[in-house]
């Protein structure tokens, strides 16, 4: 029964803060061309194309290289090459990392897609920070960071991204009364298109900080950062079920407590009680703060929870019995802590649904605590109407963004994030258009935000009423990069045009 007990508790923080408030991957395998006689988007890797953690955004590149220099004269020399090359041939370029987004925002059509792979991290344990390449990951950080007491102060929650491809998609975690993880970016080294290497920090070149901070890459060619780091604790979970429309006043009372150092919420997904309760689960720190277990991930409760995630898919009552065995037996079984390293060092890999006809599609919103029945309403009225299954939704906490150009929390925000399993068909593109173009429309209406790095399915006007400074980061842009040579889906298909 102790083994039970252990398995449950890890179950439950895996399944409610790790991998399904973060990025879901899915495999590249080739794929059938039809779905029950429906034309499907689904295809097989090629050689020059490049895809991503979608499935749906294959795109043609000129050439796909990996650099795994450290980040010195050696990378330095190597971004300049590609950088020449591009120029004097019209292309494009672009860096990725993991490549998790899911429109193309980390591929260069037709041209010189570059993956950094370098997983350097060194420590400065005087000062709390680290200088990283800027391919590292943050699975690296924690292996070197957790042994001298140290961890990420924010990540996403998931361990497989790029330092660099977290700041440039300004991504948030669920460690609270923090803003975005480029909240915790003390500087970084970058290449700028015509090759000069400058340092960027809230003092020195301000505003190509600021505009780099969420920019998706559009600015330079980051090489090495400089990054907060936090001391790790163990933590021990506190659960409390409630009323939806409760959540926001619970949650931001919550955060006033300030032993409190992480948090997130669930919302119930099954129709019939659609977005109708809500779990709040907040983290503090235990009195015992000694020898620390190493970091490790949730192994064999991981591939539970994605069992039983998966059997949510067309199953109403398996999406019921989920939010009874989170919200309520869950938490009864829950005993002990866990590490704040290890509620973090998760890989996406592990809800990967390896299904050849499906594929994971995350929406992320953001709204302002006081209007978050609003968004609640919202949502009952426009995701039921759709086909699409729906098996999550994460609420984190966001604290106000002061610097990027392209700032999705400019005040306090609660983030939803959600996850659907989308048909890998024209008509479930088409439908999924249809409700995201909704939920934008009436997220908006509210005050709130979308977030930029999943399904480019926004208007031109949808970005821009969500992200009003969008036309003043393209003219900066272009001032900056008059040959436009940094460039990706997101800003073909939007900033490009305004």
């Amino acid at each position: 029964m102790a083994d039970l007990g252990k398995l449950t508790r890890r179950t439950a923080l895996f399944g409610g803060g790790a991998v399904l408030g973060g990025f879901v991957t899915r495999g590249m395998s080739a794929r059938n061309p039809t779905l029950d006689g429906v034309p499907s988007l689904a295809t097989p890797e090629v050689p020059g194309m490049l895809n991503d953690a979608s499935g749906l955004s294959e795109t043609p590149v000129f050439r796909h290289i990996t650099l795994s220099d450290d980040p010195g004269e050696g990378l330095v020399a190597a971004l300049r090459a590609e950088l020449a090359d591009a120029r004097a041939n019209g292309r494009p370029v672009n860096i990725g990392a993991a490549r998790h987004s899911m429109g193309g925002q980390a591929i260069p059509r037709d041209g010189h897609a570059i993956t950094f792979d370098n997983g350097r991290v060194e420590l400065d344990t005087a000062n709390r920070m680290m200088r990283v390449h800027a391919g590292a990951r943050w699975s690296d950080v924690i292996a070197a960071a957790d042994p001298v007491g140290l961890g990420p102060r924010v990540m996403q929650s998931n361990n497989d991204f790029g330092i660099a491809a977290t700041f440039c998609v300004n991504a948030h975690g669920w460690p609270v009364k923090e803003g975005p993880m480029g909240s915790t970016v003390r500087g970084f080294k970058m290449l700028l298109s015509d090759g000069a290497l400058v340092s960027c920090s809230r003092r020195e070149n301000a505003d190509l900080f600021a505009m780099t901070m969420g920019g998706y890459g559009l600015t330079g060619l980051i090489t090495q950062m400089d990054v907060d780091l936090a001391q790790n604790q163990r933590l021990e979970p506190t659960f409390d079920r409630m009323p939806a429309e409760s959540f926001a006043d619970r949650f931001t009372q919550a955060l006033t407590d300030d032993a409190v150092t992480m948090a997130y919420g669930r919302l119930s997904v099954d129709r019939a009680d659609f977005m109708s309760e809500a779990l709040l689960i907040t983290y503090r720190a235990t009195a015992d703060q000694s020898d620390l277990p190493a970091a490790s991930g949730s192994g064999a409760a991981a591939r539970f929870a994605s069992r039983i995630y998966r059997a949510q898919m067309g199953n109403e009552r398996m999406k019921h019995l989920r939010w009874w065995f989170e919200a309520d037996l869950a938490p009864r079984l829950a005993s002990g802590a866990a590490t704040r390293n290890s509620l973090i060092n998760e890989p996406v890999a592990t809800l990967d649904d390896r299904n050849p006809d499906r594929t994971d599609i995350l929406h992320e919103y953001f709204v302002s605590p006081d209007r978050f029945a609003d968004f609640l309403a919202l949502c009952r009225a426009v995701i039921p109407a759709s086909y699409q299954e729906f098996l999550n939704v994460t609420l984190r906490f966001v604290d106000t963004d002061p610097d990027s150009w392209l700032a999705y929390a400019p005040e306090p925000r609660i983030a939803a994030v959600m996850s659907f399993s989308q048909e890998m068909t024209l008509r479930a593109e088409a439908d999924m258009q249809r409700m995201t173009q909704d939920l934008i429309d009436g997220v908006t209406a509210i005050g709130g935000t979308y977030y930029l790095p999943y399904r480019p399915h926004a208007t031109p006007d949808q970005l821009v009423r969500a992200y009003p400074r969008a036309p003043e980061f393209a003219a900066a842009k272009r001032r900056l990069d008059p040959d436009l040579l940094l460039r990706n889906n997101l800003w073909d298909r939007y900033l490009g045009t305004l």
